[in-house]
């Protein structure tokens, strides 16, 4: 079978303070291949907490 035109993986992002998935988006692992890291909103925190890219 083909291969898809795409080379982005969905990953996703969990907060380090409660560590709950919140947050989903794409990565093109070839071209950034460092943990993706983000600080956004926590709705469980209730306040802007630091997401790092989980493990699936």
């Amino acid at each position: 079978m083909a291969q898809g035109k795409f080379t982005e993986k969905l990953i996703k992002l969990r907060c380090d303070v409660c560590k709950r998935q919140n947050y989903y988006t794409r990565k093109n692992k070839k071209v950034v291949e460092r943990k993706l890291e983000f600080k956004k909103f926590c709705a469980s925190c209730v306040k802007h907490t630091k997401h790092k890219e989980g493990k699936k």
